[in-house]
Formats: structure tokens, C-alpha cells, sequence
């Protein structure tokens, strides 16, 4: 069984949180249910809007750097001068 809650709003952030679910297909309703959840789940509150990498792809990345630093890899000035090096 759900509950209501009445919550006070910026008419703006109301409003482009509403067009942003509509467009995913989504009811705001649905997206506050989620966000919540994962807040209760984690005990987190992400505020960044910016992209976070995952642990894993962290590691990639350092070992990619690592075996380049190294001279590991190696580099191309062009298309054709991998297509050869193939």
C-alpha cells in the first residue's frame, strides 16, 4: 500500500523534474519512489550530476595508463599505419 507525503517544491524544479520522467516515461512519482529508495539502500546522497566511474573502470584506465607510461603500447600516426602494422 503507498502513502502521501506533501512536499514542498521550487514551481521550477517541479516542473523540469516533471517534462525529464515524462520524457524517460516515467511518473515523477516513480522517480521520487527510486531516488528514495536508493537514498534508504545506500545511506547515500549523490548530488553530482556529473558521471562517475565504476571502481573496475578506474582500474582499466590506471593499467592503461601504466602500460603506456611503460611503452607497452604502441601508437599510430595514421589508419593506414595500423592497417599495415596488423
Amino acid at each position: 500500500m503507498k502513502t502521501t507525503t506533501s512536499v514542498k517544491l521550487d514551481p521550477k524544479i517541479r516542473e523540469d523534474a516533471q517534462r525529464l520522467s515524462e520524457e524517460l516515461g516515467l511518473t515523477l512519482s516513480t522517480v521520487i519512489n527510486a531516488l528514495l529508495g536508493q537514498f534508504t539502500r545506500s545511506r547515500e546522497l549523490n548530488l553530482s550530476s556529473l558521471p562517475t566511474m565504476s571502481d573496475y573502470l578506474e582500474a582499466v584506465i590506471a593499467e592503461t595508463d601504466a602500460d603506456f607510461a611503460s611503452g607497452k603500447l604502441k601508437t599510430y600516426d595514421s589508419l593506414d599505419d595500423l592497417i599495415k602494422a596488423l
